[in-house]
């Protein structure tokens, strides 16, 4: 992460850039009457398909400098809408492994009346066909020598560098094969862009709405880029890391507002589910577990658990960054909250949050 934090950077100027631009540029005649709006939620999408792909895939996708077209980026935007339009062939995609080959399944879904179905099939096809590009350019350059590599987007420093590197040293069976590559980039892509970017607007929506907050994140913030020479300069990660308010906002922001609200797993094998609290059953006994069997649906809920108030308290429900400032309550410490925060469920097995 340390060596991924200069690109960042490097991306984060160019939206400020874009957005200075954006709000010094004349107003039109509707914005004269009604005031200058700027659209945070398309700016921080497609900063985050950049930072991810940068940090990622070690691949700009976007420049970040105008409106550009991006058919990897518009498909996986489009993704999540087309996903929830096919409910109602969820138990076909349940069962489609049984039918071998692959070329079989393509051709049985390329016979559904669907347009929604077949939008899906174009995506798929759109973001295997870009990152299959990636993967050869990625696997060329490494192959070439690291003068390639450092002509790169990240200069070898992004994660499919790292894990491409390691994969072309391994042997035998712990080789990666290119269709396992293919998924891990679809999915560090798909997982982290709009989580990333659904909580990044919520961040500016709640400190537009808490100017207290701001104006203190504000001040911890600049303090920390200021040099010796009165210069601002980018935060070095070991400081960046260590500030307390910016990290609390970051925190509390995630608690009451996880980009994921509830996932549903299913179980592998029959499991006894320990419970928080005993619970009355049907027939009035008294359970302090329940017996979940095999290939059972679990709605797990990410948003509920962050919320409730018997393990946040009565406040549960309010914004407050500095209750991450202080010790947290012991009620908490005690619920074991699994996550990648401490004590907090953000997203459930979220690679960027492992980033």
């Amino acid at each position: 992460m340390r060596h991924m934090t200069p690109i960042f950077y490097q991306t984060i100027h160019r939206l400020r850039l874009a957005l200075s631009y954006e709000l010094n540029r004349p107003l039109d005649v509707k914005e004269v009457s009604r005031g200058k709006e700027v659209d945070i939620l398309n700016w921080m999408g497609r900063t985050a398909l950049e930072l991810v792909g940068q940090g990622g895939l070690g691949y700009s996708f976007d420049p970040l400098v105008a409106t550009t077209k991006n058919a990897f980026g518009d498909s996986l935007k489009a993704l999540v809408p087309v996903i929830g339009r096919c409910t109602n062939y969820r138990f076909f995609c349940h069962h489609a492994e049984k039918f071998r080959p692959a070329r079989l399944r393509r051709f049985l879904a390329s016979l559904i009346p669907d347009s929604n179905v077949q939008q899906l099939k174009t995506i798929i096809d759109t973001m295997e066909e870009r990152s299959k590009e990636i993967l050869d350019g990625k696997r060329k350059a490494l192959e070439e020598g690291d003068e390639a590599v450092k002509m790169q987007v990240g200069e070898g420093k992004d994660i499919m560098s790292i894990l491409l590197r390691a994969n072309m040293k391994t042997e035998g069976d712990d080789k990666l094969p290119e269709h396992e590559l293919l998924a891990q980039m679809s999915t560090l892509v798909f997982a982290a862009t709009d989580t990333t970017s659904n909580a990044l607007a919520r961040t500016f929506d709640l400190l537009s709405h808490n100017q207290d907050v701001q104006d203190k994140m504000r001040q911890e913030i600049f303090e920390a880029c200021d040099s010796q020479d009165g210069t601002f300069t980018d935060i070095p990660y070991d400081r960046l890391i260590e500030l307390p308010y910016l990290d609390a906002v970051c925190r509390e922001t995630l608690r009451l507002y996880p980009p994921v609200s509830f996932v549903v797993r299913e179980t592998r094998r029959d499991i006894v589910l320990p419970l928080s609290e005993p619970i009355e059953g049907i027939d009035g006994t008294m359970m302090k577990e329940i017996l979940v069997p095999n290939e059972t649906m679990v709605a797990i809920g990410i948003r509920a658990c962050n919320r409730n108030k018997a393990i946040w308290g009565e406040d549960a429900l309010e914004w407050k960054p500095e209750r991450w400032l202080n010790s947290v309550p012991e009620a908490v410490k005690d619920a074991k909250v699994p996550g990648i925060y401490s004590n907090l469920q953000v997203c459930y097995h979220l690679l960027l949050s492992c980033v």
